[in-house]
């Protein structure tokens, strides 16, 4: 145990000494902070730019009905030619040509914007939706139905479902599917990252040894299967340092940018609905009668939002979650880190192990489609069997457990996890111990069959 010891030390000092760590545990916080950040920056940015569209109306029936917006403009034209304004809009100041013909159906040809430009999606959309409610309150209207206007206001209803577990003591428990949803995909995406990243890695590091020949000087003094866990548990100990550094740097910058340049995000869910409806408005004083009673509604329904949130994350056992997600990335790892091992240990450089590499991915391949499919349904057969198979279950598992997973299960699973880990690290030993001091000589399946069955 002490030279396994030694060979951990080794390979995780020297690891975490390496420039591309450093960089990596730099860069890796700066880009999943940017991953939640840059999407609000983006949100808060708008297009400023004044846009005049000429609009060129066949059918009559759409004059002055697309409404102006802050950044949208539109002249309505008449006895104009079209194929003329298309090629002088611009130079008569228009950003671009709404064409309507005379007869609008679902056809594509019978609205077309004409631009030098690609026109965004709010512009797009800006248009359509006043088209379309214009249409519609003209069918509407060819019923001759009086006060058509009061009744669709008054049938206008929206639903909000509430999801409650009830559990095996009779008590009940908020859940929430987008919070489960978002927590099993992200915990189990990056199980099935670190497997690859990190198993790589192991695979590299024997690649390396073997050939500028070290390896030959390492195992005069330990064993081949000393060497290669000693590999294994040192990397994998270097990937739990660096993620936990990941997740406090990304937390720290998050805060800190949200504190300098989102100031209002750190408000409290009152502030945040009360400050854009003005009810703090002549030196702080509060504002009074319509505007009163639209701020109340906007607290109301986010601070629903807001508790419905909350009681799911609650719901979710935080402590089975991050217990869960070290036991199954140590597990996923070292149970592929051992075959990684097992390849880099049998082939002298990287073009050799497409090979040995595919039927080794394409479990975890499928683990990630398994995956897609479990969030929408976390109950069902397809998802159970692959969260119980061990060559899966790193990926499939965190993908359940936010929507809740008997105990028994999980310890079905953790336990195949661990016999298969021990039969995979047995095996690629095996393989181990003899193609590490092979060389120049193309191994196939046969031949790995060949060092497995060896007996000395």
């Amino acid at each position: 145990m002490s030279k396994t010891s030694l060979i951990i030390k080794r390979e995780y000092l020297t690891r975490v000494r390496k420039k591309s760590f450093l960089v990596m545990t730099i860069l890796g916080p700066i880009l999943f902070a940017a991953m939640m950040i840059v999407p609000i920056w983006m949100a808060q940015i708008e297009d400023t730019e004044e846009k005049l569209i000429a609009v060129v109306d066949s059918s009559g029936m759409f004059r002055n009905v697309i409404p102006d917006s802050e950044n949208l403009r539109f002249e309505y034209l008449e006895n104009e030619d079209i194929e003329l304004l298309k090629n002088t809009f611009k130079a008569r100041g228009f950003y671009g040509v709404l064409y309507i013909s005379h007869i609008v159906t679902y056809a594509p040809n019978t609205v077309i914007f004409y631009s030098d430009k690609q026109p965004g999606i709010s512009v797009n959309m800006h248009i359509s939706n006043a088209l379309e409610k214009e249409i519609e309150d003209r069918k509407l209207a060819a019923y001759n139905i009086e006060n058509l206007d009061e009744i669709m206001a008054s049938v206008k209803t929206n639903i909000s479902i509430r999801n409650f577990k009830i559990t095996d003591d009779g008590s009940e428990k908020e859940s929430n599917a987008g919070v489960s949803m978002a927590v099993g995909y992200a915990s189990g995406f990056l199980i099935y990252l670190f497997i690859f990243l990190f198993g790589a890695q192991v695979m590299r590091g024997v690649i390396e040894e073997k050939t500028s020949r070290i390896v030959e000087v390492m195992v005069s003094s330990v064993k081949p299967f000393q060497l290669m866990m000693g590999k294994i548990v040192g990397i994998a100990l270097v990937g739990l340092t660096q993620f936990v550094l990941w997740i406090i740097l990304t937390f720290t910058i998050v805060t800190v940018v949200q504190a300098t340049l989102f100031p209002e995000l750190s408000q409290s869910p009152t502030q945040q609905a009360l400050n854009p409806t003005g009810l703090f408005e002549d030196g702080g004083q509060a504002a009074t009668g319509e505007n009163a009673a639209v701020a109340q509604e906007a607290i109301s329904e986010d601070m629903v939002q807001i508790q419905n949130v909350l009681e799911a994350v609650r719901d979710i056992n935080i402590g089975v979650m991050i217990g869960s997600f070290i036991f199954y990335f140590l597990g996923g790892y070292l149970l592929y880190g051992s075959l990684f091992a097992a390849i880099g240990g049998a082939v002298d450089n990287e073009t050799d192990t497409q090979q040995f590499m595919f039927p080794i991915t394409i479990p975890l391949i499928i683990g990630i489609f398994v995956m897609i499919n479990t969030i929408n349904s976390p109950e069902s057969p397809l998802s159970f069997w692959f969260s119980i198979i061990p060559l899966t279950s790193p990926i499939v598992m965190m993908v359940r457990i936010p929507f809740g997973v008997p105990y028994w299960e999980l310890a079905l699973s953790a336990a195949l996890l661990i016999l298969t880990f021990i039969f995979t690290t047995w095996l690629a030993g095996k393989i181990y111990r003899v193609g590490i001091l092979m060389y120049g000589k193309k191994v196939n399946y046969a031949e790995l069959w060949k060092w497995i069955r060896y007996k000395n």
